[in-house]
Parts: structure tokens; C-alpha cells; sequence
């Protein structure tokens, strides 16, 4: 009786603190492995399926066998509109191409896919860092001695099917995660049988990083390369193999080997603990190491992680640990997504932030603070080098001060700052009267206009702009289909491209939409402009453009049927009835996804000849000459 009252309060509260907007999709998706879960509410996790790569095409596949035959029977009518998977890669802008699985994709396509408002797209590694901070001794496993100095830096590693990397700074009021690919510095042996399994690589390839050797596919490699040495005619045998075969069976290839992967992950482990500074400990996570149970705690590791010369007594002092809880990356990667949208909610705002924390920084750093408190615009607008003097500080200081606050330095300071001043402004809009003086209904449209202005900044798809940047920058010609007031912004931006020496013509008349979109083939590409995005025949001319080959760039609502249809959706969702009244402020911002294209593309160094580029930077006045 009292088991099941407690389930009714469990779930009550669960009930309680389950997200608003529903179910939240998580994944690790790895080279081998992908794990997955629905977060429902925070720590609270559903529908946790683990699924072989090789058993999909893509990461669509995937994600869509794992919905629709998976978690629907937990969550019958889910709605998904918030994801955030973390991939065994390095992420870099929308386009994705792992390294150690032939999956590539689009991050806004897979969104738009699976009808997400929200994707997010992180590298595996700094997922499983942001998941530290919220271990507990039962998630963890420790080898050897050492203790974790209080908000010190954490360094992460663990071999799978690659090697990650990554590591976690404490900042005042949270963690910063360190984006690398450590896994793929020079392997350097420790002895005369390390060097003898070295040479053994080298047959295969000129570089071996840790990650060849320090992962599942180098266990195999460090096997045969033993084998070889010792002159033993042993079996082929898998990473799992290897494992079983020497905790099982005791067999004394595979033991050896055993014993040289845990020596060679003590050196990386302890070249990283020293780079960083790793005084909050070195965790240890990936598929491998935790398969070896209570033997990895007996192993060379840490013999080997302190064997540091000089340096020894230092790395005694750190403490490292095996990560033993199931998944941990879905935690970080669940962090990552609740900060992502708490921030685009404008809660806890910069400004508040650093009022907050000002007395905990250094005296230098406070009057950055105070400078930034009075004069938030003026710090936005200025570079580095004045910001400094104002503050009479260094330009050290400033950077030092970006970074007290969790950012990677003044750039993504002020990219955020704006986000945060935006949310923390009043934004109203005020309708023009009768009665207005000229000034009052000036100022009136001009406040509304920039207002607008400032949430279409905030709401910005960035993944889609990059994604339609590309699709313009390689573009074999350019063809703009608009009508009534949106003919004037495609005018406007036949004009910048065809200043750019690419092909461009306009069509605004819906008789020609389907003639011209007859004569495209794959390589061009239109850019669609509408504020409805449901006139009839210019979705029937880009259903023809898209069975063409050529790509279609929407410039319009983002749940209109052409957002819908088109390649890339670059949305302007700003209210206001074009068919009532005469289009004005999403004139104004469609006009400004035109600017920020042609700023794209003149800055894209990756597509075309260098002298077209520069000539085309020639022509943007936003560029610092």
C-alpha cells in the first residue's frame, strides 16, 4: 500500500515539473552506438533505447525508427519541439561529416525534418563534460589516490571508437566546456615495446595520433602488433574480444594487451592533467575502459599517469576516475539544451548576471563590470582596444573578464550581451493616432521598426543562413520569384547579386514562375519571397525548380506551405497582414536577410576564384578595411 502511494506522489511530482511544451529528444550518437532518451522533466528520462549506427543510412533513419517505434509507446500523442543530440565529431557550423561513420547531414535539414523548433548539434565529448559537474560518488569509480581541488579544472578522455577529449572551467556561476579534438595529438611510446607497436602503425599510416592506439580499433592494432613481436600465431580478435579473452579466460596476448592500452590511456591521461591544469580530476569515460570493471582499478593506469619525472609528485595529487553510470553523456547534452532555451527566454539576463557576480571578480575585471553596467551600447559598438581604455584596463583584462562569465572571449560576449539586452528592454509596439504631431509618429514607426528589428535578431536561424550563404556562394545562376510589395526586396537583391557577377534575373509575374522554372537545372537555385508563402503558383513553380535539381531559398513565414517546400526556410515571422494593409516592417527585415546574405557571401573565402572575392568585399561598407 505505502509502495503505491509513493508512485502517485512520484508521479504527481514528476507531473508537476514535466516541461510545459512537452517531451525533450537527447542522443548520443557515436560511431557504433547511438543512445537515446525523451527527457520529460529535469533528471527525468524515458524511452532510453540503445541502437547499432550500422543498422541506419543517415541520422534521419535513425532518429525516425527510434520515434516512431520506440518512445511512441510511452508518449502516444508526442509532440516533439526540442532535441539536442551529441555526435562523436567536431561541429563546426550546419554541415556535419563524421569522422568515423559515412553519415553527413544538415543540422537546420534534420530539423526541419522532423519538425523541431529547436536542434542542437555538440560534440560528444563536450556533452559527456557538462554531465560532471552533476556526478555523485555513486556514478563514479575511483583509481589510485589523490582528492579534487574545490572549482578547479576537470579534464575528461575515454576511448571508444575514437578517442574524446575534453575538459570543464569552473566560471562564477556555472561551467565552460572545451571544444577539442585532443584525441588526435601525436601518440609519443613510453618504451622500447611502445615504440616496437608505434612501428607497427606506421606500416598503415604516416600519422598515428592516441586516438589510433587508444581506442577499440588500436586495441586490435596494439594485439596484432604484439602478436607480431612476440612471434605469436593468435586469432583475429574485436576490442570486446580482447577484453573478454583476458579477464575471462586469462589468455596472455590478450592480458598484455590489456595492460599496454591502460599504460599508453595513463600517459595521455596525464600529458592532459598537465596541460590543463586538471586539479578537479581526470574522468574517464567512452565504451571501453568501464567494460574492464575492478581489473582497469589493478592496471598500469595509474602507475603510468604518475610516472611524470619531475612532475610526479604534482599528478599524485589529482585524482582520476572511471565514469560507471549508464549514458552520461544524455545528462551534459540535456544541460546544454535546458541552458540553450533558458537563455532564449530571456530568464536570468547578462546584465543581472554580472551585477551579481561584479564583487566576486578581480579589481580590474569589476571595472570592466562597471563599464558594461553603465554603458551597455557603447561596449556592444566598441572594439576591444577602447573598451580597455575606458575601463583603463588591458586588453587582457577584458578578455579575462568575458571569460570569468562563462564566455569563449569578447566576441561571444558580445553576441550573447545583445541577445541579453534585447530580453531585458521593454519591447512595445505603439500604434500611430490620429493626433499624433509628426515627431510623436516618427518616433512612433521608428520604435516599432527597430523593436521588431531587435526580435528578429534574437529569433535569427543562424544554421539556416549559413546553409542558404553556401547554396548562393556555388550557385550556377540565381533567379528571384516574388510578387506585389515583396517584388521590391527580390529587386533589391537581383541587383547585389548581379553586382557579384552572378547570373541573376527576376520573375514577378505568376504566369512566368512556371516557364521559368522549367529552364533550371541542379546547381541553381531560386530565392522565393513572400509574406503569405501560399500563393498557388509560385508553389506549383517550386515544386517544378525543386524536381529540377535546383535549390529553393524561402524567404517568408516559417509555417508557410513554401517554408515547407523549400530547401532552406530563412523565416521572417513578423505579424502583419500584407493583404489589408501595405507591407512595411517585414519589408524592412526581409530586406535585411538580403544584407546578411550578401555580408555572407562576400565574406565566404571557400567558394569562387580569390579575385572575385575581393572584389566582392569591395562592395560591402560593413567590412573592416
Amino acid at each position: 500500500m505505502g509502495g503505491a502511494g509513493d508512485a502517485a506522489k512520484l508521479a504527481e511530482r514528476s507531473a508537476a515539473t514535466a516541461f510545459a511544451d512537452g517531451p525533450r529528444l537527447l542522443a548520443d550518437i557515436g560511431a557504433t552506438h547511438a543512445r537515446l532518451a525523451l527527457q520529460t522533466a529535469p533528471g527525468s528520462f524515458t524511452a532510453v533505447r540503445v541502437l547499432k549506427c550500422e543498422d541506419f543510412e543517415g541520422i534521419v533513419p535513425l532518429l525516425r525508427y527510434y520515434l516512431g517505434d520506440h518512445s511512441t509507446q510511452f508518449h502516444p500523442n508526442l509532440r516533439l519541439h526540442h532535441a539536442a543530440l551529441a555526435v562523436a565529431n567536431p561541429i563546426s557550423g550546419d554541415f556535419v561529416r563524421m569522422t568515423n561513420r559515412d553519415w553527413e547531414f544538415s543540422t537546420d535539414a534534420v530539423r526541419r525534418e522532423l519538425g523541431l523548433t529547436t536542434l542542437l548539434i555538440v560534440n560528444d565529448f563536450t556533452a559527456l563534460a557538462m554531465a560532471i559537474p552533476g556526478f555523485t560518488r555513486d556514478d563514479l569509480m575511483q583509481v589510485g589516490q589523490g582528492a579534487p581541488a574545490p572549482n578547479a579544472v576537470v579534464g575528461v578522455l575515454g576511448p571508444g571508437t575514437g578517442l574524446g577529449v575534453s575538459g570543464v572551467i569552473p566560471t562564477e556561476d556555472g561551467f565552460v566546456t572545451l571544444g577539442s579534438e585532443g584525441g588526435h595529438v601525436n601518440f609519443a611510446p613510453a618504451d622500447e615495446r611502445e615504440f616496437a607497436i608505434l612501428q607497427h602503425a606506421w606500416q598503415e599510416w604516416q600519422h598515428v595520433s592516441n586516438e589510433r592506439l587508444i581506442s577499440g580499433p588500436g586495441m586490435e592494432i596494439i594485439y596484432r602488433a604484439l602478436a607480431a613481436r612476440n612471434s605469436v600465431d593468435a586469432p583475429s580478435r574485436k576490442a570486446a574480444e580482447i577484453i573478454d579473452g583476458a579477464l575471462e579466460s586469462g589468455d596472455p596476448l590478450c592480458l598484455e594487451t590489456l595492460e599496454c592500452f591502460c599504460g599508453m590511456l595513463g600517459g595521455a591521461a596525464a600529458n592532459l592533467a598537465v596541460t590543463l591544469g586538471a586539479f578537479g580530476g581526470i574522468f574517464i569515460g567512452g565504451g571501453i575502459v568501464p567494460r574492464m570493471g575492478e581489473w582497469f582499478a589493478s592496471s598500469p593506469f595509474r602507475t603510468r599517469f604518475e610516472a611524470k619525472g619531475r612532475f610526479s609528485r604534482y599528478l599524485a595529487e589529482i585524482p582520476t576516475y572511471v565514469i560507471t553510470t549508464p549514458n552520461p553523456a544524455l545528462h551534459g547534452v540535456a544541460s546544454i539544451l535546458a541552458e540553450h532555451l533558458r537563455g532564449r527566454s530571456g530568464a536570468n539576463s547578462l546584465m543581472d548576471r554580472i551585477t551579481q557576480l561584479r564583487h566576486g571578480l578581480s579589481p580590474a575585471e569589476q571595472r570592466v563590470a562597471s563599464l558594461v553596467l553603465e554603458q551597455p551600447r557603447l561596449v556592444l559598438n566598441e572594439p576591444i582596444a577602447e573598451i580597455a581604455r575606458l575601463a583603463d584596463v588591458s586588453q587582457p583584462t577584458v578578455i579575462r573578464f568575458c571569460r570569468s562569465l562563462g564566455f569563449q572571449g569578447l566576441a561571444d560576449f558580445k553576441l550573447k550581451f545583445a541577445s541579453s539586452l534585447t530580453g531585458a528592454i521593454p519591447v512595445r509596439h505603439s500604434q500611430v493616432r490620429t493626433s499624433d504631431s509628426t515627431h510623436d509618429l516618427s518616433a512612433k514607426v521608428i520604435d516599432n521598426t527597430v523593436s521588431a528589428i531587435l526580435r528578429f535578431r534574437d529569433q535569427l536561424d543562424v544554421r539556416a543562413l549559413d546553409r542558404a550563404i553556401e547554396l548562393v556562394s556555388r550557385a550556377r545562376r540565381v533567379e528571384f520569384f516574388a510578387m506585389g510589395n515583396s517584388r521590391a526586396v527580390a529587386l533589391d537583391g537581383q541587383h547585389k547579386f548581379f553586382r557579384f557577377r552572378i547570373p541573376t534575373s527576376l520573375y514577378g509575374d505568376s504566369h512566368l514562375f512556371k516557364l521559368a522554372a522549367e529552364l533550371l537545372q541542379p546547381g541553381d537555385v531560386v530565392i522565393a519571397v513572400s509574406n503569405s508563402g501560399s500563393i498557388a503558383e509560385l508553389l506549383t513553380a517550386v515544386d517544378i525548380a525543386r524536381n529540377a535539381g535546383a535549390d529553393v531559398i524561402a524567404i517568408s513565414n516559417s509555417q508557410s506551405p513554401l517554408a515547407r517546400k523549400a530547401t532552406v526556410c530563412l523565416a521572417v515571422d513578423h505579424a502583419e497582414d500584407s493583404t489589408s494593409f501595405l507591407s512595411m516592417i517585414s519589408r524592412i527585415l526581409q530586406l535585411l536577410l538580403i544584407d546578411i546574405l550578401a555580408v555572407g557571401m562576400s565574406v565566404d573565402g571557400q567558394h569562387g576564384d580569390a579575385e572575385g572575392a575581393q572584389a566582392r568585399r569591395l562592395l560591402i561598407s560593413h567590412l573592416d578595411s
